[in-house]
């Protein structure tokens, strides 16, 4: 490859990006590759940040993609601690905050989804969280530790995957916990009413509180401190701090400002991209939570924030910028730990998309198979401590044939027979 002299640039210091910096030099380029991330830590995986680092299970060199000395092994130029300001798409550059201008051949913007705040009184309160971040983790961690010796209280506001996840920490350390969810179940929107109900009896089991039905209406609070919550059912409960758990959002301002497509926010919104993950610029391409991409398999534009799409998606959008052919139909997946729950879910099902929905197991005891359909299409399954199944529970959504319902609940009949 006479590639010396060609420099791809990496905006993002995620997986997606270390990934795609990691797959660059695997396929042999031998320009230079820069990656820019604006957190002074090296590119890190985020599922520890809900999971086992912030339960005390796991140590914080854990989190990171790759030991901070590949870097200069594998010739990645790092500038840490920096943001780019702008993309000027005419002389091809980037433009960091203190000034300094980097030219590329190549661009990738992996950079990735923040989240969504809360817009009430008393979020300027020093017990108001959020988890996105490594450093988010770092106190949290802290928190949750701390409120379990003092038996302190903590109110999450969103019953989504974070919020759970962070339930089941804080309860490891002995916390009391209430989570506020305006739905009617957790995960209304991404599991369904049915499967919901096992969520709520899971925490419910384990000792958590649930206010459903209602927002957060104000924090209060006393010389910086948090004192209690208020909805707007006119209930108040009692905090010692509280998590913002309600979504991401993601950051397409860079974009944006240098004039790419977006997608529009039926889509989930972020960068536009084609199935080998470039953006209307022919020399920029995009990866990971900003990513909203064509994807082939399911004839659709979504956006997916799940580890999987990052992990994947940055060797995928590094193999496209060097030329080859891709096109990324990776069927989405993620996984989640509760308690003693663990659980993968593969497929796109977001509701109002299916029509019948199918248990394989037992759901009494939390062991089963859940799949969603629409015309007796398999769209999504989701295994819960069932394990060893997702390729076959892929590959039935990958072969978009109908399947009979009887013999997809029934535990006898296996999986792989059902393909036709």
């Amino acid at each position: 490859m006479v590639d010396g002299h060609r420099t791809f640039v990496i905006v993002g210091g995620g997986l997606a990006g270390a990934k795609a910096a990691e797959t660059l030099r695997a396929e042999g380029f031998t320009g230079r590759v820069i990656l820019v991330g604006d957190e002074r830590d090296h590119p890190y995986e985020r599922p520890p940040l809900s999971k086992g680092y912030l339960q005390g299970k796991e140590d914080r060199e854990s989190v990171f993609v790759h030991e901070p000395s590949w870097y200069a092994q594998a010739d990645v130029e790092l500038h840490l601690g920096q943001t780019v300001v702008a993309v000027d798409r005419d002389t091809k550059s980037v433009r960091l905050g203190d000034g300094t201008v980097i030219h590329y051949d190549k661009l990738l913007l992996a950079t990735g989804a923040e989240p969504r705040r809360l817009d009430i009184p008393g979020t300027g309160l020093a017990g108001v969280h959020h988890l996105r971040r490594l450093a988010h983790a770092d106190r949290l961690r802290q928190v949750l530790a701390a409120l379990g010796r003092d038996n302190g209280r903590l109110v999450i506001a969103g019953a989504g995957w974070i919020g759970l996840e962070v339930a089941a920490a804080a309860r490891g350390y002995g916390a009391e916990v209430t989570i506020i969810e305006p739905e009617p179940t957790p995960l209304h929107q991404i599991i369904g009413p049915e499967l919901g109900q096992i969520f709520t009896e899971l925490h419910q089991d384990h000792g958590v509180r649930f206010h459903f039905g209602a927002r957060l209406t104000e924090i209060t609070g006393q010389d910086g401190m948090v004192l209690a919550v208020r909805t707007d059912d006119g209930e108040e409960h009692p905090a010692h701090h509280v998590l913002a758990a309600i979504g991401a959002a993601p950051r397409t301002a860079l974009a944006e400002a240098a004039g790419l497509a977006l997608a529009d926010r039926s889509h989930g919104g972020g960068i536009a991209v084609d199935a080998t993950l470039r953006t209307s610029d022919p020399d920029i391409h995009a990866a990971g939570d900003v990513a909203a991409a064509h994807h082939p398999l399911l004839g659709s534009r979504l956006r997916v924030e799940h580890w999987a799409n990052a992990l994947n998606g940055g060797p995928a959008a590094a193999r496209s910028m060097l030329g080859q052919d891709v096109s990324y139909d990776r069927v989405p997946y993620f996984f989640s730990d509760q308690y003693d729950l663990g659980l993968e879910y593969s497929g796109w099902a977001p509701a109002g998309s299916y029509d019948q929905v199918v248990l394989r197991g037992d759901a009494g005891k939390r062991e089963f198979i859940a799949f969603w359909l629409k015309d007796r299409r398999v769209l999504a399954g989701m295994n819960v401590n069932v394990w060893d199944v997702t390729d076959p529970v892929q590959a039935l959504i990958r072969a978009g044939s109908p399947v009979d319902p009887d013999a997809l609940c029934d535990p006898s009949v296996p999986l792989e027979s059902l393909t036709g």
